[in-house]
């Protein structure tokens, strides 16, 4: 579960009321669906398919600078016109629920911590929580669109804290990229990194059924 320590202290999780989550690669795993997203904007407008390192940049960032970076500028009106085209529900056949979450978020939330969500996700993230019936579980929900700058920015996080009427202390950031690792810096709010041994956090996290069992141990 956690590969930072072998027993994570209590003290983590001490002051915490509220957790902000990522989307992609968090709630869900959706780097298929990201994966076909944008190639198949470049396929259909006669590009390669993405490298490995284009991929985990899509990933992790907002649609804009995901389009700038592997799309040429000769060819972004033509890319656009294509994008615009893809439907949600055409990907929602590579894009899975996180084993264990909707249990966490069950006992996070009757435990009466506050649950957001700050993604990079733009106007698909309503429809995504709506699909896997998770909207409940989630106020505010900050994406791309709803932010002057998105992550790394803080700015979505600030919002959060803002809203919920917490510090920074009162905050853990769940998230499993660099830019989430960096949003949770420039914010100044403890980072949990999810499924990525790479990253500096506080706690890292492999599968979200041991860490509610932890989190019920902490406050038992």
């Amino acid at each position: 579960m956690f590969v930072s320590r072998d027993n994570p202290s209590p003290e983590l999780l001490k002051g915490i009321h509220g957790f902000i989550f990522d989307c992609d690669g968090v709630l869900v795993e959706s780097k298929d669906a990201n994966r076909m997203y944008y190639n198949t904007v470049r396929e259909t407008i006669g590009m390669l398919p993405m490298t490995p390192e284009e991929e985990d940049y899509v990933h992790a960032h907002a649609v804009i600078p995901s389009m700038q970076r592997i799309i040429p500028p000769e060819k972004m009106a033509e890319a656009e016109a294509v994008r615009r085209r893809i439907k949600f529900t055409d990907m929602l056949p590579y894009t899975t629920l996180q084993p264990g979450l909707v249990e966490l978020l069950t006992t996070l939330r009757e435990l009466g911590f506050k649950l957001s969500v700050n993604t990079n996700r733009t106007d698909s993230m309503e429809m995504l929580l709506e699909t896997f019936e998770l909207t409940e579980f989630f106020d505010p929900v900050i994406t791309a669109a709803k932010v002057k700058h998105p992550k790394p920015n803080p700015e979505g996080v600030h919002a959060i804290m803002r809203h919920w009427g917490v510090t920074r202390q009162q905050v853990a950031y769940i998230g499993d990229t660099g830019v989430d690792e960096q949003t949770a810096r420039a914010a100044g709010v403890a980072f949990w990194a999810f499924r990525n041994e790479g990253l500096a956090a506080a706690l890292h996290v492999e599968d979200y059924e041991p860490l509610r069992r932890w989190v019920v141990a902490c406050l038992a």
